[in-house]
C-alpha cells in the first residue's frame, strides 16, 4: 500500500496519551523476580539479522543456510541459556501464537497489543519487551527458514509450496521496497529493546541524585515506547501472514480482507487503517483518464478535509490495476503505472502483477468490469454495498457517502433538475451568476464558425431586450483537441465565459452521464421521469453532429434548451416574443416560443453510455416520444 506522506498515524495515537498510560500500567503487576535478557535478546538479533529482509537477501540466503558460522556464534551463550528458556519457552510459544492468529482477524490492534502485555504482566520492563521480540523472531524466522531452504530440502519445499512462499521469491524484485521498509522497523525495534536493556543494566551507583531526575523521566517512556514497539511487531507479522498467503480465499464478502493482509497491498501501514471501515475499491486498468484522477483527488482530498482525524474519515480509497498478471509489463505501461501511482494520494497495489488471478477474474466476472473505472463500496464487514459507486461520486462527490444504493435512492429523491445541479462547483464563477440571478446561456458544440453566430446573436439580442446575459462554453462529451482550439479562441476573441479547462469540460458532461447510469441502476431511467427526460435530451443534442446547442436559465428555478439552429432562430424571431417578455420573463417567454414553433423535422441521434448488453431495450425521443430506431455505434477517435 502507497500513499503521499501526509502521514498515517495508527488509529490509537488519537487517543488520550494518558488513558493509553494507565492501560498499560494496569497490566504491569510484577513480581519481582530477577531475569537477565541479554543472552535471549543475542538469539532474537542473530535471528532478525540472518532473516533480513531485502531482495538481496532472498537472492543470498541460501549461503547463509549452509554455512557454519551462525552455529558457532551461538555457542558463546547457548548454554547460558537453556535453563531460562525452560521457562520461558511456553510463554514465547503462546505469544508467537496470538501473534500469527490475530494479526490476521479484523481485531483491534491495540486489544492484541494489551492481551500480550498482559501475558507478560509479572515481567520487568525490559523482559517483556525482549519475551515478545522472542515471539515474533519466531514466527518471522520461520518464514524466512523456509524462504532460504526450500530450494534445497524437500520438507522445507513442501511446508514452502503451502504458504505459496515460491509465488512470493517470484515477486522479490517488486517487493523489495517492502522488505527494506520492514528491515528499517526491524532495526528500530532491536535499537529499542537493546537500549533498554543496557538502560537497565546501568550500575545504580553510577545513578546519582543530579541525574537521578533524568532516568526517573526516561522510565516515564518506557512504557509506551514497549507498547508501541508491540504494535510494530504485529503490523509487521501481519505483513508476513498475509506474504505466506495464509488469507488468500476470495467472496464478495471479504475480497478487501483478502486484498488489504495479502501481498496485494503493502506495506507497514497497519491493517486498523482498512478495518472497521468503508473502503472504496478503486478498479481500472492503466488507461483511467488523468481528467478522472484529478477529479477523484478532489473528492478525497475534500473527504479529508470534513473530517479532524484518521478516525473520522468517513471512507479509504484504494486503486486496484486491474491487468492479466500473466502477461507482463512493457517498459511503456510500467512507465504509465508508476506515473499513475505518483499521483494519487490514496492507497494503491504495489504492483498489477501482484493482482491474485482469482481476484482478477472475480472483478472482471462478478462486478462486471470492462474497461471503464469502477468503484465498488465495501462496508466495515468487508460487504459489497453497492457494485459501482462512481457515479454517485461524479455526481454528488462525498454528499453520497457512505455511497450505497439506498443513499442513491434518497438524494434523488430530494433532487430537482436546476442549473446550479447540472454546474454544481465546477466553477464558482457560475455559481455566483445564479446566486445573483442573472440570465445564462450555457452552449456547447464544436463548430467554431457556429459558435461566433451565436454569441454574436445573444449579444444582440441583449442589447435589444435591454438584459444583460452571460454565456458558459461547455464544450463536448469527450473533449479533444478541436475543443482546446475552441476554448482559446473563445477567450482570446471574448466571445463568451468557458469552462476553467477541459478536464472542468470533462467532468461538466461526465456528471450528465452519470445521472443517466445512476437513473438506469435504479430502474428510473423512463420516459416518466422528468429528470431522466431532460438528461437524455442533453445527451442527444451532444450526440447530434453539425450545430450546436444551448440552454437559458435565470437563477436555480428555470430554464429551457434548444438545438443551436432553434435557438438562433429564436432569437433572429425577438420581435415575434418580446412583448411575451414583460409578462411572462425572458425565459418563458422563449420557452413558449418553441412550443408554439416547433421544428418541422428533427433527427436526434442519442449516445447513451454504457455496454451494448447493458443498455434499456427501449428508448423514446425526448423530442416527439416516439421510440427510437436502436443501433450499436463502434467509435474511435486518436486526436
Amino acid at each position: 500500500m502507497q500513499q503521499s506522506d501526509r502521514g498515517i498515524r495508527l488509529s490509537f495515537s488519537t487517543s488520550n496519551d494518558g488513558l493509553m498510560l494507565k492501560q498499560i500500567q494496569a497490566v504491569h503487576v510484577p513480581d519481582g523476580r530477577a531475569i537477565d535478557v541479554r543472552p535471549l535478546l543475542h538469539i532474537v538479533e542473530d535471528i532478525l539479522s540472518f532473516a533480513a529482509p531485502s531482495g538481496d537477501a532472498i537472492v543470498e540466503t541460501g549461503k547463509q543456510a549452509t554455512g557454519t558460522e551462525a552455529f558457532q556464534h551461538q555457542t558463546n551463550y547457548q548454554t547460558n541459556i537453556t535453563d531460562m528458556l525452560e521457562t520461558l519457552s511456553f510463554l514465547i510459544d503462546r505469544i508467537s501464537i496470538e501473534m500469527a492468529r490475530k494479526c490476521s482477524e479484523t481485531r483491534e490492534e491495540h486489544a492484541t497489543t494489551m492481551s500480550i502485555l498482559s501475558m507478560v504482566s509479572n515481567y520487568p520492563w525490559d523482559a517483556k519487551l525482549v519475551i515478545a521480540l522472542s515471539a515474533f523472531a519466531v514466527n518471522y524466522g520461520e518464514f524466512w527458514l523456509l524462504a532460504q531452504c526450500y530450494t534445497s530440502n524437500q520438507l522445507a519445499k513442501n511446508l514452502a509450496i503451502l504458504k505459496q512462499v515460491p509465488g512470493i521469491l517470484q515477486h522479490s524484485t517488486m517487493l523489495k521496497s517492502r522488505f527494506d521498509t520492514i528491515k528499517d522497523l526491524i532495526t528500530a525495534m532491536l535499537d529499542i529493546a537493546k537500549c533498554l536493556v543496557e538502560f537497565k543494566e546501568i550500575p545504580s551507583n553510577y545513578v546519582t541524585e543530579d541525574v537521578a531526575a533524568a532516568v526517573s523521566a526516561a522510565m516515564d517512556h518506557v512504557p509506551v515506547a514497549i507498547y508501541w514497539t508491540i504494535r510494530s511487531m504485529l503490523a509487521t507479522a501481519s505483513q508476513i501472514t498475509g506474504l505466506s498467503g495464509s488469507e488468500n480465499e476470495l467472496s464478495s464478502h471479504n475480497l478487501y480482507a483478502v486484498d488489504a493482509k495479502s501481498p496485494n497491498l503493502a506495506p507497514l501501514v497497519s491493517v486498523d487503517v482498512l478495518r472497521k471501515r468503508n473502503v472504496l475499491l478503486l478498479i481500472s486498468d492503466l488507461d483511467i483518464l488523468q481528467d478522472e484522477v484529478v477529479i477523484l483527488q478532489q473528492i478525497y482530498e475534500e473527504s479529508r478535509r470534513q473530517s479532524n482525524s484518521l478516525d473520522q474519515n468517513p471512507y479509504e480509497l484504494v486503486w486496484l490495476p486491474v491487468l492479466d498478471s500473466s502477461v507482463s509489463l512493457s517498459k511503456i505501461k510500467q512507465r504509465i503505472f508508476e506515473n499513475l501511482t505518483a499521483t494519487m494520494t490514496w492507497f494503491t497495489l504495489g504492483h498489477p502483477s501482484l493482482l491474485n488471478r482469482a481476484v482478477f477474474k472475480f472483478i472482471k466476472e462478478e462486478w462486471g468490469f470492462e474497461q471503464k473505472p469502477i468503484v465498488v463500496v465495501l462496508d466495515p464487514q468487508g460487504r459489497v454495498t453497492c457494485s459501482n459507486a462512481i457515479h454517485m461520486m461524479w455526481i454528488w462527490g462525498n454528499l453520497a457517502s457512505p455511497f450505497t444504493i439506498a443513499k442513491e435512492d434518497a438524494l434523488w429523491k430530494a433532487e430537482t433538475l436546476t442549473l446550479d445541479f447540472l454546474v454544481d462547483g465546477i466553477d464558482p464563477v457560475i455559481l455566483k451568476w445564479i446566486s445573483e440571478e442573472r440570465f445564462i446561456f450555457l452552449y456547447g458544440g464544436e463548430d467554431i464558425e457556429w459558435i461566433r453566430n451565436f454569441t454574436h446573436t445573444v449579444k444582440t439580442a441583449a442589447r435589444a431586450c435591454g438584459i444583460a446575459m452571460e454565456m458558459v462554453y461547455v464544450g463536448k462529451r469527450n473533449p479533444k483537441e478541436n475543443i482546446r482550439r475552441n476554448m482559446a479562441i473563445i477567450n482570446e476573441e471574448k466571445l463568451s465565459h468557458c469552462l476553467p479547462d477541459i478536464t472542468a469540460i470533462w467532468y461538466f458532461w461526465i456528471r450528465i452521464e452519470s445521472m443517466w447510469n445512476s437513473k438506469h441502476r435504479l430502474g428510473k431511467a423512463d420516459e416518466n421521469d422528468p429528470i431522466t427526460q431532460e438528461i437524455m435530451t442533453l445527451l442527444s443534442y451532444d450526440g447530434g453532429e453539425g450545430y450546436g446547442w444551448a440552454l437559458l436559465g435565470k437563477g436555480s428555478t428555470e430554464f429551457t434548451k434548444a438545438r443551436g439552429t432553434t435557438f438562433l432562430t429564436c432569437l433572429s424571431d425577438y420581435n415575434l416574443w418580446a412583448e411575451d417578455v414583460q409578462t411572462k420573463g425572458l425565459v418563458s417567454a422563449i420557452h413558449d416560443y418553441f412550443l408554439q414553433n416547433p421544428t418541422p423535422h428533427h433527427c436526434n441521434r442519442l449516445v447513451l453510455p454504457g455496454t451494448a448488453d447493458r443498455l434499456p431495450e427501449m428508448v423514446t425521443c425526448s423530442e416527439c416520444r416516439r421510440t427510437m430506431e436502436r443501433y450499436i455505434l463502434y467509435h474511435c477517435c486518436d486526436e
